[in-house]
Parts: structure tokens; C-alpha cells; sequence
């Protein structure tokens, strides 16, 4: 069983860990916060969602895991096996508001979704069958503890063929979404864009390395990257 260490630059009390996930502490203090727009699901409703999902399974088979962003370098669950893998129909965008996280209610930040159209290169994880809603119920936690992402089933490709994986796009219908900034004004958040998980910059570069370090460079990211730590050296 693999699992990945969590997000080095994270700070404070936020950071995203296996155990934070199971013992519900990550969430706890996520709702402490009481922030407007951080509507957090009930732990009955997250588990509901899950079991929609899994209601779509195959029971006692295998289940993999798609991951465009954080997830490629933190997963914090068990895994045995991750491939790159790409995902076509959708794209990785910073197309979401983000008051928390890696941004604050005075100066919100941006987090990445899947948008429609495209394609997207990733990471899928396989997940053995006796663990599946174990640690699908960490990812659940994670990405589906509000309305900002809807989960479905996509195929996504690897050299080893196609597989059906776990997806999760952007809600579009969500009032944070943020589908039409250009890549100036992306670049001007991330630049000064930081909260109790890190900076929305250091997120951009994590997410370029993780994919160099799976023989993929995204020219889109690279350039942002650029301009990001342009305009932060200005400052």
C-alpha cells in the first residue's frame, strides 16, 4: 500500500493528512469556521453522496481514482498502484473562488477544477476492492464536503489501456465558480493569494512538478507560473 506525504508548504491546523480525514478533525475545524460561502455537508450527506457513487460500481472490483491537482501529490489515502493517465472532455482550470484554503475572505484565492472541454493529463490511483469505500470516504471528505465539485464516473486513459475512474468537476451552477477570467487575473490572485494551507502560488507549482515528475510539462501552467512569480517579485 502507497500513500503520499502531504503538501510540505501547508501551515497551521489546516493540513490535509490521512488522519485529519478519518477522525473528522480536518472537517471539524472547517466548519468552526462559519464562512459565508463554505457550506460544509453533513457527515450523513457526504457518506450519501459516496454511496450514490458507489451505487454505479462494480461491488468487490477495483477502484481508481482521478487526480489533476493537489491529489497528484497528496492523496492521503492508500493506493497501490498511480499512473499518469489523461482525461479527455474536461480541462484543469483555476476556475474556483477559494475565501479559505489558500485564500482568505479579504483576498480569496483560486483552486483548479475540471472544466468542460479539452483534455487534461493526471494521475489515476487504483484503489483495491477491499478498500473502496474506506478510502473512497477520505477522497469523499475531502473534494465532496460541499457543492463546489460534483463527482462522476469517466474513462481515463493509461499506456495500459482505459480504465473507469472517479472524477470531480467543477459545479458549474456554484457561486464561486469563476469559468471566464482571463490568465491575467488568474495570475494576479495567485500571485498574492495565501491561507491556512499555503499560497495559491506554491499550489501552481507543486502541480507543475508533480506532472514533470510524470514526463509531462503544461506549457498553460509553466506560463502562468511565470507571470505569478513576476508579479509577486514586483511587489
Amino acid at each position: 500500500m502507497n500513500e503520499i506525504a502531504e503538501d510540505p508548504e501547508a501551515a497551521g491546523e489546516f493540513r490535509i493528512t490521512r488522519q485529519a480525514l478519518r477522525d473528522g478533525s480536518l472537517l471539524a475545524r472547517m466548519r468552526a469556521l462559519r464562512l459565508p460561502g463554505l457550506a460544509i455537508r453533513s457527515d450523513a450527506e457526504i457518506e450519501a453522496s459516496l454511496d450514490a457513487a458507489l451505487a454505479a460500481h462494480p461491488p468487490g472490483t477495483d477502484a481508481f481514482v482521478f487526480g489533476y491537482g493537489s491529489l497528484m501529490w497528496n492523496p492521503a489515502f492508500l493506493f497501490t498502484q498511480r499512473h499518469l493517465a489523461t482525461l479527455h472532455g474536461w480541462h484543469r482550470r483555476f476556475c474556483l473562488q477559494m475565501p479559505f484554503g489558500r485564500g482568505t475572505p479579504e483576498r480569496p484565492g483560486l483552486m483548479m477544477a475540471l472544466d468542460r472541454g479539452g483534455s487534461c493529463h493526471g494521475v489515476v490511483f487504483r484503489i483495491e476492492a477491499a478498500r473502496v469505500r474506506e478510502e473512497l470516504l477520505l477522497v469523499w471528505r475531502r473534494e465532496m464536503s460541499g457543492t463546489a465539485y460534483r463527482a462522476r464516473w469517466a474513462t481515463v486513459r493509461t499506456a495500459a489501456g482505459n480504465v473507469r475512474a472517479v472524477v470531480f468537476v467543477v459545479n458549474r451552477a456554484h457561486p464561486r465558480y469563476l469559468g471566464k477570467l482571463t490568465e491575467e487575473e488568474i495570475a494576479a490572485t495567485l500571485a498574492h493569494a495565501t491561507g491556512p494551507l499555503g499560497s495559491g502560488a506554491a499550489y501552481l507549482r507543486q502541480s507543475i512538478a508533480a506532472l514533470a515528475s510524470l514526463g509531462v510539462v503544461d506549457h498553460g501552467l509553466e506560463r502562468l507560473a511565470s507571470d505569478v512569480a513576476r508579479r509577486a517579485a514586483s511587489t
